[in-house]
């Protein structure tokens, strides 16, 4: 989780705040007014011990912390303050802050209703545990309380003045202090309470501990109005072809003509939800049948709404989402660049502070900025490209500002893994055996085994798809699996000699053969312990530590995991499944966003439906019965909620309404769950799952495909004219900042030293 960074928008003594600024006062964007300040004449001096050396020490390390993060300056510098800081930004302080909110999010797993049941269809569901009163609440308040501990570190480190300014720390006091009146209020009814407020405002906890969330709110934010224009123009082509539709399709004198009429376009609200439907193609060809029996010519009128909503529309929707969503972006990574580049510049100038009595001399000692790395937590490959760059300024014993600053550059770099040196063999025969075991055909033979016994285990799972589990034979495909995988086993051992351990374990695919390799001969061995040799007529549902069957099943499921290994040869797949990874790895703050809407989404769908729907009595004793059974005692109109036997999905429990609103989001059959509602309750149940459609199949699934698209592309021409050994040997790590590397502007040293004159707590006198 990247964790909130204090004010980490802010860079100007102020926080982050772009909507009470202009585009044109953003940092590093052109059109900013400047203002100049001199360093000449006037002596070093800063808050604090001014004699104090490792102050400065202190204060530098911090601030080279800061820019690796990209996170505000902004803060006290005197030694405690410094040392609190730390503390709170160390692995331990993080985690634990990352755990409590954590838990405050599942306790609506737990919460009544309670999700701890087996089912959640209600027609043979088990009472859930329900926690007693008193047991979640005590939890809660645990983490209100670490809440409050945060706010006041945070609060402490910035300074009233600063704290005044963050529109975020506001908002999180009133979220933590509406969170615990409402608390007292639940506890004082014995947790009788039909509301709990506070559970809606769980999901902030998440937002505002981290920066990177913070900023890809802002800038969904600010792509909302140019969506809007596309969503007013689906809205205006929506209501155009109901119209026509309401028009084309009344009720008539002939019952047999009024299908179209009578199951679509009855009413102004069915028409246009079953259009809205459509555009969505989750009801076609359903919705024109009835009138496309009757004269095809209808069908024109589906295609055209099809054609200019669903395919013209929708897709310029991701376009603009696309367009404007990377430009926000690209302004908030500015932000972020220029974070970096100030925190540097800060830690140059309190280190030419140390020991001199002019800030003019524009220098610091080599020793003291090894001194500042050898303190600065970083991962070990940065530290040791800066600390190189910094002792080729050993004989001069000082470096420059422009120098300090170009050494902190190996940050921005990518980093290329340099595998070990093979093992040195004397004798000519090993030597030639390590060459041959080193070729990439080796690779190659050991891709095709892969492919060869997968192809084994498929050609046997159909020959015995009709087969029960009683009735398979496994001794010839137990043999077979026996070969390839001593072949699996002989192919670790060649490469371990021919690269070594260490060069061994450098490749990943080599990790990942191994792993598989060790557990499948543990499994084997197992196998053969239990159920000595194999011979033919095993009996397979025989029990030692787990049946044979269910031994030789997970043998081949590992075997098929095993054909993944031929991803990192084949280069378009790398590129996919890099791109895949990556979007794991640096695109945190878009699912974590999408966890708080899913979050809220749910806790008023359990408000508004929690109960609504319930099974007639009848079909709880029926539950276990075949469905044409149920349909042929029940008359249930097909399509529908009861039809479909959609049960298990409701607004009961948290859970439940989590894979309800999922299941909304992919929009097949999603007319169904709204018809339901709209029945068991009221017409505006409607605007629920229509307004959720847009947050998320809409808004939420196109902005994904854009960042997709901004990936990939990213890495497809990085890596266009590299070879597939190239593709393998090169580590990307592709983080947002690196994807608009080539777009962004290098801040400028007056604007730099501007941004300093404005700490508020770092006093530079020029």
């Amino acid at each position: 989780m990247e964790t909130d960074h204090l004010l980490a928008g802010s860079v100007n003594g102020a926080p982050e705040d772009y909507g009470s600024r202009s585009d044109s006062e953003h940092e590093g964007v052109p059109g900013r007014r400047r203002m100049s300040y001199s360093v000449s004449g006037e002596s070093c001096s800063l808050a604090g011990d001014t004699g104090d050396e490792d102050l400065y020490i202190q204060q530098a390390v911090v601030f080279i912390e800061d820019a690796i993060q990209y996170r505000s300056i902004n803060h006290r510098v005197d030694t405690s303050s410094l040392r609190l800081y730390r503390w709170y930004y160390s692995r331990i302080g993080q985690w634990g802050l990352g755990l409590t909110i954590a838990v405050v999010l599942l306790l609506a797993f737990v919460e009544r209703p309670s999700s701890l049941s087996v089912s959640s269809d209600p027609r043979h569901r088990s009472p859930p545990w329900q926690p007693p009163c008193g047991f979640t609440e005590s939890i809660e308040m645990v983490c209100l309380i670490i809440f409050t501990l945060d706010l006041a570190v945070k609060s402490y480190l910035i300074g009233w003045e600063e704290f005044r300014k963050s529109k975020w720390l506001i908002s999180y006091t009133v979220v933590i202090s509406v969170s615990i009146i409402d608390w007292v209020l639940s506890v004082s009814m014995v947790c009788n309470e039909k509301l709990r407020v506070r559970r809606l405002l769980r999901p902030f906890f998440l937002l505002q501990n981290s920066s990177l969330m913070k900023k890809t709110l802002k800038c969904i934010k600010r792509t909302l109005p140019e969506i809007a224009s596309v969503i007013l123009l689906l809205a205006l082509h929506l209501c155009l072809f109901t119209m026509i539709g309401m028009l084309l399709f009344p009720k008539t004198e002939d019952p047999k003509k009024n299908g179209e009429w009578q199951l679509h376009f009855r009413d102004l609200p069915n028409s246009l939800t079953s259009l809205l439907v459509l555009l969505t193609t989750a009801n076609n060809p359903d919705v024109m049948i009835p009138a496309y029996s009757q004269n095809r010519g209808y069908a024109l009128f589906f295609v055209a709404f099809s054609v200019i909503g669903t395919y013209c529309l929708m897709n310029l929707l991701t376009a603009i989402i696309y367009n404007q969503f990377r430009g926000y972006l690209l302004m908030s990574v500015q932000t972020s660049i220029i974070r970096r580049r100030l925190g540097i510049r800060a830690a140059f100038q309190v280190l030419s502070c140390q020991g001199a009595r002019r800030a003019n001399e524009e220098r610091v000692r080599v020793d003291a900025v090894l001194e500042v790395m050898s303190r600065v937590k970083m991962k070990s490959y940065y530290r040791a490209a800066i600390t190189t760059e910094v002792r080729q300024y050993a004989d001069v014993g000082y470096m420059g500002r422009e120098q300090f600053q170009k050494i902190f550059e190996e940050l921005d770099k990518d980093r290329i893994k340099e595998h070990p040196p093979l093992p040195h063999y004397n004798s000519p025969v090993l030597q030639r055996l390590q060459v041959l075991f080193c070729h990439y055909y080796l690779t190659i033979l050991g891709n095709a085994l892969a492919l060869a016994n997968v192809m084994c285990i498929c050609t046997f799972l159909v020959l015995n798809s009709e087969k029960s589990v009683s009735e398979r034979d496994n001794y010839i495909l137990e043999i077979i699996n026996l070969c390839f995988i001593l072949y699996y086993l002989f192919e670790m051992c060649v490469k371990i000699f021919a690269f070594g351990w260490r060069g061994y374990l450098s490749y990943r695919n080599n990790v990942f053969d191994g792993f598989l390799t060790i557990l499948l001969l543990a499994l084997e061995i197992t196998i053969y312990a239990n159920y000595r040799l194999p011979y033919s007529q095993w009996d397979p549902s025989s029990q030692g530590i787990a049946s044979l069957w269910e031994m030789v099943r997970l043998v081949n499921l590992l075997i098929v995991f095993r054909v993944l290994r031929i991803i990192p040869d084949i280069k378009l797949m790398a590129l996919v499944a890099s791109t895949l990874l990556d979007l794991l790895k640096n695109l945190r703050a878009f699912a974590g966003i999408l966890v708080v809407v899913y979050y809220v989404f749910a806790v008023f769908g359990i408000w508004l439906f929690e109960g609504a729907i319930k099974p007639p009595p009848e079909m709880s004793i029926l539950s276990n019965t075949s469905m044409e059974n149920i349909t042929s005692n029940f008359s249930m109109e097909c399509g529908t909620y009861e039809q479909l036997g959609y049960w298990p999905n409701n607004f009961d429990d948290f859970a439940a309404s989590i894979i309800l609103l999922y299941d909304v989001m992919i929009v097949n059959n999603w007319q169904a769950f709204m018809d339901a509602y709209t029945r068991y309750t009221t017409e505006w149940s409607k605007v629920y799952f229509v307004c959720w459609w847009l947050t998320s199949s809409v808004m939420w699934v196109n902005l994904f495909v854009a960042l997709i698209l901004e990936n990939f592309i990213y890495k497809w021409d990085r890596s266009h004219s590299c070879s597939v050994s190239e593709v393998e040997k090169i580590r990307y790590e592709t983080s947002v900042q690196l994807i608009f590397k080539e777009q962004i502007q290098e801040p400028t040293e007056e604007e730099l030293l501007c941004q300093l004159h404005q700490h508020p707590h770092l006093h530079l006198h020029w």
